[in-house]
């Protein structure tokens, strides 16, 4: 394929991206809409976004996999019809139980969608310089599309309705699946194999079983308080039979071998941190403006628009700064940067000071997306090759999902239910659960390897195929 057709290709599939990742947050600016009109109190408003999220998730490495088994290009149609039409039932749906179905189906859409486009992007550009642009620009997208989601949402919201925020996707998704038609070749046959799909269920209900229970924490009582202790441990049942599971498969949905590689594991494990202080800051972002100031959802929404330009121009600069400190480099510059509109959310609620004073947080918080997650981004995926690329996408998106699912179900959610309980603030209880993820995450990433790390090590078979990275630095 042609370098033009290649990057085509990216604006085709970065589209897909950017109405995916709105949806991710497009919902929360405008819930207490939803609630209104559906008859739904706050708590169970909340399974709009983490059912979405979780599942999503959770059904990522399944759809990785079935894209290094059927096909990418298939899956990459099939996924994205699903989120289409899902879309379609969301904002028709006349039941809060329908329109949670159509999350949960917008969910298992993105699961096959988005690790097959990632995966064709991986492989159509070369690993160094091109391929991190390229990621840049995968990144950028994703990143805009969950700060724009709250513009959006307050702006739709205010002048077309809730319904909007779901129905205005379905025709660039049909963009992107006649364009996808188009420009992407059809799959080479590939040898099937059995499906983990046991795995897959227990990878899905760990996470949704440990969100109820931290949710439903300080709701339930009396006769119903065994409810959140039942569903924790269930999660944890849950995540130690996936274990058992993966190591006696005969296709695990992710081979154990896989995690050999330390660069990727630290990768996604900093990515799942860096995620989940990122949603909590967005969450913390709205509350404050709406429930502390009292500003309307447009309003509300309008005000973020500064996080988007400031990420929009540290995601320009970072292809260039990675090709010349190094993947590993430009991480270390985003942890901190997100600590940094952390603490400075900490202060601004606690000296209740007015909007205004939310932007320099802002600007700390697009440095840490912009800077953080392109790096970890482009560090999840080196060295994979044609048989791996989907399953490395796949994690790499899992682990972001789940650690935003995790921020705003732990950080946002103790925070709140410690302030409620003691008295305190809750977005300093907040930021400063933010802020200890992150410093894990900086001691994670100050062991990734960026050279002389044997090949062994790696868990790579020096196939010609692969390109076994000794460093991460981008070049």
């Amino acid at each position: 394929m042609s370098a033009v057709r290649s990057w085509v290709v990216l604006v085709c599939l970065s589209t897909l991206q950017f109405f995916i990742a709105v949806d991710v947050t497009v919902v929360n600016v405008a819930l207490p809409s939803i609630g209104d009109d559906l008859g739904v109190d706050p708590r169970g408003l909340t399974w709009v976004v983490v059912g979405y999220t979780i599942t999503g998730g959770g059904l990522l490495m399944l759809g990785g996999r079935l894209g290094d088994v059927f096909g990418r290009r298939r899956l990459l149609l099939i996924g994205t019809a699903i989120f289409g039409a899902a879309s379609l039932m969301a904002g028709f749906a006349d039941t809060f139980a329908l329109l949670v179905i159509a999350r949960l189906f917008q969910g298992a859409g993105e699961a096959l969608a988005l690790p097959a486009a990632m995966a064709t992007i991986v492989l159509l550009f070369p690993e160094g310089k091109v391929r991190a642009r390229a990621l840049s620009v995968w990144a950028a997208v994703a990143s805009c599309g969950l700060v724009l989601g709250f513009a959006l949402s307050g702006i739709i919201t205010e002048y077309l309705g809730w319904r909007w925020i779901f129905l205005i996707a379905v025709p660039f998704v049909l963009f992107v699946l006649v364009a996808s038609v188009i420009l992407l070749p059809r799959d080479q046959p590939q040898a099937r194999a059995p499906l983990d799909i046991l795995g897959s269920m227990l990878l899905t209900a760990a996470p949704l079983l440990f969100a109820f229970a931290v949710v439903e924490a300080a709701e339930n009582s009396g006769a119903m308080a065994w409810l959140s202790p039942a569903a924790l441990i269930g999660a944890l049942i849950a995540a130690v039979l996936f274990v058992k599971v993966e190591r006696r498969a005969p296709n695990p949905l992710v081979p154990l071998a896989f995690f050999r590689n330390r660069t990727r594991v630290r990768a996604n494990l900093a990515t799942a941190l860096l995620s989940a202080a990122l949603s909590t800051s967005f969450l913390l972002f709205t509350f404050y403006l709406q429930d502390e100031l009292g500003l309307t959802p447009l309003d509300a929404g309008l005000l973020l628009l500064p996080l988007a330009v400031a990420l929009i121009a540290a995601v320009t600069v970072v292809p260039r700064l990675m090709g010349r400190w190094g993947a590993r480099a430009c991480i270390i510059v985003g942890l901190p940067s997100a600590a940094a509109g952390m603490i400075a959310i900490a202060v601004v609620a606690q000296l209740e000071a007015p909007a205004w004073f939310l932007h320099p947080a802002m600007l700390f918080i697009a440095a840490g997306m912009g800077f953080g997650i392109v790096g970890l981004q482009y560090a999840a995926v080196t060295g994979v090759t044609d048989d791996d690329a989907g399953v490395a996408s796949g994690v790499q998106r899992a682990a972001d999902q789940f650690g935003g699912s995790a921020g705003v179900t732990v950080y946002v959610g103790l925070g709140f239910t410690t302030s409620m309980l003691h008295g305190m603030s809750p977005y300093v209880l907040s930021s400063a659960l933010a802020i200890i993820g992150l410093c894990v995450a900086g001691v994670v990433v100050r062991r990734i390897t960026t050279s002389g790390e044997k090949s062994k090590a790696e868990g790579c078979d020096r196939k010609p195929t692969c390109r076994c990275l000794d460093g991460i630095s981008g070049e």
